[in-house]
């Protein structure tokens, strides 16, 4: 009797475990073919294209799943990220046939809402050399059209402190989603640094005014490459009562390169060019052309990355102030202060940055120097150590002067 109690549980349990089992089986014949985010009016591989709406985290994470066996846990869990980093309503998951036997595609379908609305700190720091900027955003999108307007206060970026107002469209997808428009807008309230004033002295290079206009045609020529073509036009109201503004409107043009090269380190390379040019063409009051390039390279392996950020500038004529090129603030010489390494600001430009992260534990060393042509080129260096987790960072910096060390204390997030 006991040997047949046994024999009936033993049928018992496998009768249970048979459909698990089964399904388990179901799911592990399957091969991932390729994988596919679609919403509406776009779509992207992440084994193959930068698709900027998906952090590159995401995207890697994505694209291992091609070759690997089907898993829906793994499934739900990037659908659930997807949704998460694109705001969306809903995503779904379609497992199809693939091409051959054994294989199935998979496809994200990202249902995002017509209407939303994001708030944004793009720009919260403080720098001990030159105090608070900060900029707030709202960015209203219908069906990928963005309308943004804000508040900034920043006098970190340029020569002068500008506080004002700033809007922003940028249109859906054009030319089988490879163009944007982008038309940006801001009207400021200079104030200057009492070391500018006093360099300032005798000519009409102030303003207390500036208000700008910049419609902009942005062009994906590649998975790596990136143009754009517009124009800029600026306003300037000189502080002499009574006195007609100044027009600094110029052609404006770029291009961005990027490349990823994945591996047992992780490596990137970026390039870009940017071109100003004053011109009489445009009704312009100064008569210039500012070119600035940069390189940056990236090299991860595991907890530890290494960036090296090198670039540079020349301004050829006469080029108002908000142009002119700055060092000594929380992204160069940091440690610095641009109003005693140049407080009128530069036409010539040299800088590069090597920092070693470790998790979010960085070290930094920055070196460049600035002037005008035919000046003599004195080169500077600083370094610092910090936090940095994404855009947050805090960091002691420490300028290399002759007899002393001065640290300066710098924190916040900054885009």
């Amino acid at each position: 009797m006991r040997y047949v109690w046994l024999s009936a549980l033993l049928a018992c349990g496998l009768l249970v475990a048979g459909p698990q089992d089964s399904e388990t089986n179901v799911n592990s014949r399957y091969t991932v073919e390729n994988v596919t985010v679609s919403g509406e009016g776009w779509s992207s591989s992440p084994a193959v294209d930068r698709d900027h709406r998906i952090s590159s985290g995401l995207r890697k994470e994505m694209a291992a799943l091609v070759g690997e066996k089907l898993n829906p846990a793994k499934l739900d869990d990037l659908a659930k990220r997807l949704r998460r980093e694109l705001r969306a309503h809903a995503v779904e998951q379609h497992v199809l046939r693939g091409r051959s036997p054994e294989y199935v595609r998979v496809i994200f379908q990202v249902e995002v809402p017509p209407t939303r609305f994001d708030a944004s700190v793009p720009k919260f720091l403080y720098q001990g050399e030159q105090g608070w900027s900060g900029a707030i955003e709202g960015t209203a999108t219908l069906h990928e059209n963005g309308f943004t307007a804000g508040l900034v206060s920043d006098g970190d970026e340029l020569v002068e402190r500008y506080t004002g107002v700033v809007a922003r469209y940028e249109s859906e997808p054009l030319m089988s989603e490879r163009a944007r428009l982008r038309f940006e807008f801001g009207s400021y309230h200079e104030l200057w640094n009492p070391a500018t004033v006093t360099a300032a002295a005798g000519s009409p290079a102030l303003y207390r005014t500036r208000q700008e206009f910049q419609p902009v045609l942005s062009v994906e020529v590649s998975r790596q490459l990136e143009v754009s073509f517009g124009a800029s036009f600026e306003s300037l109201g000189e502080p002499v009562a009574g006195a007609e503004p100044l027009a600094a409107n110029a052609l404006v043009a770029g291009a961005r390169y990027h490349q990823e090269i994945e591996g047992a380190s992780d490596q990137a390379v970026e390039a870009d060019y940017d071109l100003r040019a004053g011109t009489q063409a445009l009704a312009s009051d100064y008569a210039y052309s500012r070119h600035r390039w940069g390189f940056r390279y990236r090299l991860t392996h595991g907890k530890q990355e290494l960036v090296d950020d090198g670039w540079g500038g020349v301004i050829l004529g006469q080029a108002p102030l908000f142009e002119r090129f700055v060092l000594g603030n929380s992204t160069s010489l940091r440690g610095w202060n641009k109003f005693d390494l140049d407080p009128l600001g530069g036409n010539r430009v040299v800088h590069n940055t090597v920092e070693y992260h470790y998790g979010i534990f960085q070290i930094f060393c920055d070196s460049g120097a600035i002037w005008d042509g035919g000046q003599p080129v004195v080169a500077r260096s600083s370094l610092g150590a910090g936090l940095r987790q994404g855009i947050f960072s805090l960091a002691l910096a420490f300028p290399l002067r002759d007899g002393r060390m001065d640290p300066v204390f710098m924190v916040g997030m900054n885009y």
